[in-house]
Parts: C-alpha cells; structure tokens; sequence
C-alpha cells in the first residue's frame, strides 16, 4: 500500500539562451512515451545498483535474501528485463483542472477536515471515494492508531521540500523570469484591487477577462502608460484616480 510519488507541473516552452523569445514546445506530446517507459526504467535500476553497492538498502522478512549480491543482481536483472508501463494521456478538463487538483496538496496533508465523521471507542470513521466503484462514496472505520499509521505516510521525512521550483520558476530569479515571460509572450500583469483576494483557480480566467476589449470582445488590451492627475486632488478628498491608456491588439 506504500505509494511514493511525484506531481510535476511542466510549462509547455521556455526562455531563448539569449532571453530573446519564447520558444514553444510542439503541442502534440510532451515526450514520447516508450522512451520514457525505458529511460525512467534505466535511471531507476541505475540508482538501485548504487544504493546497494554503498550499503544504503536493508531487507527484511521475506526479502533478507536479497541482501546477497548474487540475490539481488539475479533479481535487478529481472526487473530490468521487464517492459514497464507509463501511462500518459491529456487531462479531461485541461491545465487549469490539473493545477485546481494540485493546488490541493500545498496547503493540506492528506486528508481534510470535512472528511472525518466521528471519532467514538478508539474508532475513527471518515469518508472516501471507492474508485473501483466508480468513484462511489464510502465510509470507513478504523483503530485511531491505524488511522494515524495511514495518516503518517503522507508525511514528509525530515529534510524533504514539499514543493520545488526549478527552470525560469527557481527561487532565486523567478519574479525577473516571470517579467520577462509576461513581455514575450505579450501578457500584460491583471490589475487587481486591494484587498482583493482572487483563488489561485480563478487567476487565469480574470487574466484573461482583464485583457479583453469591451467592444469588439475578441481584441487584448495592452496597456501602453498611465496618465497622472492634472489637477491636485480636492482636500477632503482620499483618493487620487489615474487615467489608463488601453489600445486594442487584434492579432
């Protein structure tokens, strides 16, 4: 039941060498898929042989006989010789559904509070999905302490980053890359109000409903540079308006 794994988001381009353009990447296929079935294969079977040459793996039970070199090279070379199977395919509600279904794990650990229904006799009882029944919900019960064992797995060992970021997203130089994007790809930042508190599943849809132009409804607007009051603002007033250029860009 053991299920270790990752979730990665990939941006479908990046950044020219020179920071010149944008380069996209073909909107076919993110990678083939029976070169990653070997390639992820090779690299695992590649670490496993390092980790048991340095003595970094332990066998237990049933599997103490692998702890002989002979063992566990004649059964890598099984595992090696198997085909292994990705399976890939396009999201059904498209980029925006899988970052609302990622977005879940970044501020919660397994499970959420609605969930839990009743904690009664050291029993706790919660509610689930039954995929093999076709996503049906379900109710279980179990010991507090196998609740909490289950629980405990999706907890990160020490020294485990919950997210990374990396490419143009790294840390160190993401709100510069970021601009720059914005300025390749000719995507202007949303004005938003203060205060404003907009989900993170709901920016893109804003972005793109901010850009638009109010008459045609098909052009973007871009704005070009913002205008200062000519005239000092009145004294008991508390605000100061500005004056937004916009043009339309059909293309």
């Amino acid at each position: 039941m053991f299920h270790p794994h990752l979730h990665c988001v990939i941006p479908g381009g990046g950044i020219a060498a020179d920071d010149s353009r944008w380069i996209s990447c073909r909107g076919q296929f993110l990678f083939p898929v029976k070169v990653l079935n070997r390639l992820f294969r090779a690299k695992f079977v590649a670490y496993l042989k390092a980790a048991f040459r340095e003595g970094k793996l332990g066998f237990y039970g049933e599997l103490k006989l692998l702890g002989e070199k002979r063992n566990f090279i004649e059964w890598l070379t099984k595992v090696a010789s198997t085909e292994w199977v990705v399976y890939a395919k396009p999201p059904f509600g498209g980029p925006r559904q899988v970052l609302k279904y990622l977005a879940r794990y970044t501020h919660r650990v397994a499970i959420s509070n609605r969930r839990l229904v009743a904690l009664q006799n050291g029993l706790v009882t919660f509610r689930w999905k039954d995929y093999a029944q076709g996503n049906k919900p379900a109710m279980m019960t179990l010991q507090a302490t196998e609740f909490i064992r289950r629980f405990l797995l999706h907890v990160l060992p020490k020294g485990l980053v919950r997210i990374r970021h990396v490419g143009f997203l790294a840390n160190r130089c993401r709100r510069q890359n970021i601009s720059l994007c914005r300025k390749l790809l000719d995507v202007t930042q949303p004005i938003q109000p203060q205060g404003s508190s907009i989900r993170c599943d709901d920016a893109l849809a804003v972005q793109q409903e901010s850009q638009r132009c109010p008459v045609c409804k098909t052009g973007r607007l871009r704005r070009v540079e913002v205008l200062p009051p000519q005239a000092p603002a009145l004294p008991d007033c508390s605000s100061r308006s500005f004056a937004v250029v916009l043009k339309t860009n059909t293309s």
